[in-house]
This record gives C-alpha cells, sequence and structure tokens, in this order.
C-alpha cells in the first residue's frame, strides 16, 4: 500500500476548488478566498486510512500549462471540480479537463478520477443525472461527489472518498460496465481461496473461514455470523454453497458484492494480506524477503517448513498412495504463475514405478531447490503461502542459514542435514548411472529416460548413525579446464572411471591432482560398470595404486546393470565422508569407515551415537 496520497484539485475558474481546501482545513467557510492554496499535507494520524495526505490547488491564473501538467504526472487522484449550477463548467469535464488528463498520463496507469460538484447550497436539485453518463463513459472515475464547501457539507467524505481512490481504487478489481471481478482480480482470489482451503475439498468449511478472517481482519466470526453470509451467498446463486461451506464462486461472489456496495477496501485488505500490490502481483518483498548467506554457509529447510510442506502433500495426494500423480502435481501449483517442475524433476528424485514422484522425492526436490537457489524456495513457498497459514513475517522463517564450514572442521561436528557430493569422470564413465541408482533405477530403467529429460542432479536421504540426512550428487561436465571455484565447492568428490575403458581413469587422475590433491574435500575412486570385463589402464599407475601412494580408499567397485535391488551402502559412505572429512583412510576398504568414524568423534557425540547406532534402519528402505 502507498507511503501517502497526493490529491490534485483542477477545474473550471471560479467553482470552488480552493474554498474546498480551506474549509477542509479550518472547518469553516473563508470570509477571504485566495487566488490559489498552499500545498496542504494532513498526518497520517487525522485520516481515516492513516496515510500521511496532501493536497495540491491549481490555478490557472497564477500557474503554468507547465506547472499543471507536472502536478498531474506527480498526482495520485485529481479532483475535477465543476459547479453544479454552472452548466458550462461540467460540460469542461468531459470537453476539455478528462482528455487533458489523459493525454498527460499513461494509459496502462490512469490515475483515478473523482467528480466534486460543488456548491450544492446554491440549488435544489442534484446534477446526478447530468453526470452518470459521463462516469458511465469513462472508466477512470470512481465516484462523483457533491458538496457545498459554504455550509461544509460533504466536504471531509470528498477527500475520504479521493484517499480511498488511491489505497483501494475499484479499477484493478472490477468492470462496472460488465458489472463482473476483472480476470486478474479472479486469479488473485482464487488463489486466495486455494491457500485457505487447508483440506483442498474445494470448499470453505467454517474452520478454514474463520482462519480466513482472522488472518485478514485479525477477528473470528461466531456461529451466527457465518451463517448470515452464507445465506447471503444463497439467496443470489444456487452453487455458492456446497456442504454448508463457500465454494469458490461462492467466495468470488462476496467480493462482487463488497464491491458493488462501495466496501472496496474489504477486497483490498484480503488481497494485500496475501502479498498483492495494487497491480494485483505479488510484491517483491512478499516473494523475496532478505535472507543473508555467509560465504561458505549453506541454505536448509528448517523443522517447521518441511511440517508445512507435509501438510501440502498431504492435501493434494487425493489417492492416499504417498506419491503425487501428475494430475496431484498439476493440483498444487495452480497457485503458482508458471508451472515450477519440468520433467527432469522425475529423475532427480524418488519416484515409484509409475514414474510418479513419492513423497520423499517431493520432500528432497524442495530440499535441493532450497540447498541451490534459497530465492527460488522462498518465491515457491510464498505461492503456497507459507508464511499466512504458519503466522511468520516472511518465508524466512522457514530457512536455517548453516554454521561456517570452517566451524564444522574445527569442531569436528556438523549441524547440517544436506551434503554436496560432486561427481566428476570422463565422457562415458558412467556418472550418470551413479546418479540414477542412487534413486533406485537400474540400467534397463534408466534406458527408458528421455535425452531432453534428464538431469545433472539427483538427491534422497541416506541414514548415517540413525540420523536422515540428505545427500545431494551433482554430476559436472568433464572438462578440466572450466572448472570453477563454485564446481569445486562440495563436501565430497566422486571420481568415476570405467575399468572396461583403458583411457577412462586418466581423467580422474588429472583431475585429482589438478584441483584437490591438496584440498581437505574427501575423495572416493568409482569404479563404475564393474559388471564388465576390466582392462588395464593407459595410465603410469593402476587405479589401486594411485588410491594407495594418495592416501584414497580403494577403487570401490560399482554397477547398475542388474535386476536385483541397488546397493545403497556407497551413498551412506559417502554422506558419512561428508560429515567427518577430517577422518583420513587407513584400511583397504570403506567398509570400516563407520567405526572409525565414531572412534574419531568427540567423545559426547560418541556416546550419543551409541545408543543410536542400533536402531540405524536400513539406510536404502525409505529411497
Amino acid at each position: 500500500m502507498r507511503k501517502d496520497v497526493r490529491i490534485l484539485l483542477v477545474g473550471e475558474p471560479k467553482v470552488g476548488k480552493t474554498s474546498l481546501i480551506m474549509s477542509l482545513v479550518s472547518e469553516e467557510f473563508p470570509d477571504e478566498v485566495p487566488l490559489r492554496a498552499e500545498e496542504i499535507i494532513i498526518p497520517a494520524g487525522v485520516t481515516p486510512e492513516r496515510v500521511p495526505t496532501h493536497i495540491v490547488d491549481y490555478s490557472e491564473a497564477e500557474q503554468s500549462e507547465e506547472q499543471l501538467y507536472q502536478e498531474i504526472s506527480k498526482a495520485n487522484v485529481i479532483c475535477i471540480v465543476y459547479s453544479v449550477n454552472n452548466k458550462k463548467s461540467i460540460e469542461k469535464v468531459t470537453s476539455h479537463w478528462i482528455p487533458l488528463i489523459n493525454d498527460r498520463t499513461d494509459k496502462d496507469s490512469r490515475v483515478p478520477l473523482i467528480l466534486v460538484g460543488n456548491k450544492s447550497d446554491l440549488v435544489e436539485h442534484s446534477s446526478m443525472e447530468t453526470i452518470l453518463p459521463i462516469m458511465n463513459q469513462y472508466q477512470d472515475i470512481e465516484t462523483c461527489v457533491e458538496c457545498s464547501a459554504k455550509n461544509l457539507k460533504n466536504i471531509s467524505e470528498l477527500f475520504y472518498y479521493a484517499q480511498k481512490a488511491v489505497l483501494h481504487p475499484t479499477g484493478p478489481l472490477y468492470c462496472p460496465e460488465e458489472k463482473e471481478l476483472k480476470p486478474s482480480c479472479i486469479k488473485a482470489l482464487t488463489r486466495i481461496f486455494k491457500v485457505s482451503d487447508l483440506d483442498n475439498d474445494g470448499i470453505l468449511n467454517d474452520h478454514e473461514l474463520n482462519f480466513f478472517q482472522s488472518t485478514c481482519f485479525n477477528t473470528l466470526l461466531g456461529h451466527q455470523a457465518l451463517e448470515d453470509v452464507k445465506n447471503v451467498v444463497k439467496r443470489n446463486m444456487t452453487d455458492g454453497v456446497k456442504d454448508n461451506g463457500l465454494t469458490l464462486k461462492g467466495f468470488l461472489f462476496l467480493h462482487t458484492l463488497f464491491i458493488q456496495r462501495g466496501r472496496h477496501e474489504t477486497t483490498w485488505t484480503v488481497l494485500r494480506r496475501f502479498g498483492y500490490d495494487d497491480d494485483l502481483e505479488l510484491t517483491q518483498e512478499y516473494l523475496f524477503p532478505l535472507v543473508k548467506i555467509p560465504s561458505d554457509c549453506t541454505t536448509e529447510l528448517n523443522h517447521n517448513a518441511y511440517l508445512f510442506l507435509q501438510s501440502v502433500f498431504d492435501k493434494h495426494d487425493k489417492d492416499r498412495d504417498c506419491a503425487l500423480s501428475p494430475d496431484e502435481v498439476k493440483d498444487l501449483f495452480k497457485v503458482f504463475p508458471y508451472m515450477p517442475w519440468g520433467p527432469d524433476v522425475n529423475n532427480t528424485v524418488c519416484t515409484n514405478d509409475q514414474g510418479w514422484i513419492t513423497y520423499q522425492g517431493y520432500l528432497s526436490q524442495w530440499t535441493l531447490t532450497t540447498y541451490l537457489d534459497v530465492q527460488r524456495s522462498l518465491e515457491y513457498l510464498g505461492y503456497l503461502g507459507y508464511s499466512i497459514i504458519y503466522e511468520q513475517d516472511s518465508q524466512a522463517a522457514a530457512i536455517t542459514v548453516t554454521r561456517n564450514k570452517r566451524i564444522d572442521l574445527q569442531k569436528k561436528q556438523t549441524q547440517r542435514s544436506v551434503f554436496r557430493c560432486n561427481v566428476l569422470g570422463a565422457r562415458g564413465s558412467g556418472k550418470s548411472g551413479f546418479l540414477q541408482a542412487f534413486l533406485g533405477k537400474n540400467l534397463q530403467r534408466q534406458r527408458r529416460i528421455r535425452e531432453d529429460h534428464k538431469s545433472l542432479y539427483a538427491i534422497s536421504t541416506t541414514y548415517v548413525y540413525g540420523q536422515e540426512k540428505y545427500l545431494l550428487l551433482h554430476e559436472m561436465m568433464p572438462d578440466l579446464d572450466f572448472l570453477s571455484e563454485a564446481d569445486l565447492t562440495c563436501d565430497v568428490v566422486c571420481l568415476v572411471y570405467d575399468i572396461n575403458n583403458p583411457r577412462s581413469f586418466e581423467y580422474c587422475a588429472k583431475v585429482y591432482k589438478q584441483y584437490f590433491i591438496d584440498s581437505k574435500t574427501p575423495c572416493v575412486v568409482i569404479a563404475a560398470k564393474s559388471d564388465l570385463h576390466e582392462v588395464r589402464q593407459h595410465y603410469s599407475l593402476s587405479p589401486q595404486e594411485f588410491c594407495r601412494k594418495h592416501k584414497l580408499h580403494p577403487p570401490q567397485l560399482f554397477t547398475c546393470n542388474t535386476n536385483e535391488t541397488l546397493n545403497k551402502d556407497i551413498y551412506t559412505r559417502l554422506t558419512t565422508m561428508a560429515m567427518y572429512p577430517s577422518i583420513q583412510p587407513t584400511s583397504s576398504s570403506l567398509y570400516s569407515l563407520t567405526q572409525r568414524s565414531v572412534t574419531a568423534l568427540h567423545p559426547l557425540t560418541r556416546r550419543l551415537l551409541a545408543r543410536q547406532v542400533t536402531a540405524c534402519p536400513n539406510p536404502s528402505g525409505n529411497n
């Protein structure tokens, strides 16, 4: 909403513009009227809408046309004053003033107009019969007020309506010719209805109506008041109430009724509470609240955010199969202006046998978005109404910014829940297969993935000492010379080579020596396609010798060419290494990593984990 309002009064000479301003300020008709009143500033505390208001007079005798044009460009609302006992001044409204104003304002952001019939004390008839056709002809005219500066009739009302025309304009909401809401208003109110429909059954029950009422107006409606609202809808339409709840049509009808009865502020209060600006677009402040992220820190969703996302999933999982069908996904994102998830998401997170995103996959995708692009995650939560439903100042309340990674290394502990593994290897080495196997897809299922549906990311959960953690795999492009610092930032590195390709390991060795030999980031070598015949690598050292020389774990055999359930142990070990990078490999296998990690932990942490490890679930059970 605007922080102030600027009202400009124009009209023919002698119609009483200056008298209206002076009568408002002094609350009496002035004995002497100057040619032009100085700009008046009314403090916020004095005005009904609690907004500072500037009132500007125009005098043809004292001001040039250029000064008039400047004032028109600065005005938020323009009052065209005419004298009810002067037909010429009424004719000038359409022949001069409205065309002049329209010529000086942008067509897409026209200034609202108020027609002001002054000197009503001099006639016994109303000018409304003459004015109504003008109001019907020009959409920019908000209303017409007949008043008298001499006897103070409707003076304060005039300036209240002028304020209201700026703060609660009719134009964006309602089309008077068609007597219906405009499409952009319907779109905004439909989103508000869907956000408020907490169980997604297509109606607002009494609980949801009172949630909406409390959210927007900080008050609850009693049982009789709720029934009265529904009865008003029932009397005017047949499908506005269903199962004793308000339908979308009924909800839209109520707002149409508010506007037709001059209560625009009711609809505007609702729209602004749900994040909309004067153009019925969600504001940047609403969608993108400030979140400060220091260097070497990451962003994660907190507990309340996951609870909220769980409730969103539950209300759209109509068949209760713990997965979202394409229609259910489409329904979930109806409150968005665009579809945020493309077909690649189905190859980024876990899906069921039908290829539908599972509950775990759904949360994983949100986790991925928050980690990679927290601003996008804030935007998405804004569309879903997180801050409104959870009564928070903004979506920023859903985000946890982790502590600096250097502190984690010093303390040999981490509170993070999301860990990134960059996967590097030569072309054809099996990187994509390694990512998709993490999602439970064997080679046969991977071959059915369309090229334009592939993803460079895979994310799912693993369990480390009974704690659920997210492992994010990122397949890097095999270009040695173009790896930026951002490309190298991760918690653990996978170097993948094809045991059946004699030139495959050389890339891994070069990458390691160029970027990671002096790094504190743990590295693991993956011997992919282990179902094939192993050939000698064309490199000065064998993969085993290379790993031994650089104190790396020996190459880990991996294949996704199997009909059996894919083994997820390697992903759990990668997560463990990411959590505890200070632990250096000392044995010939990763299989002893878990026990060595516990031994190397802080004593208190070790005691806590010892109680959990016996209850640790199967790492692959929830994937």
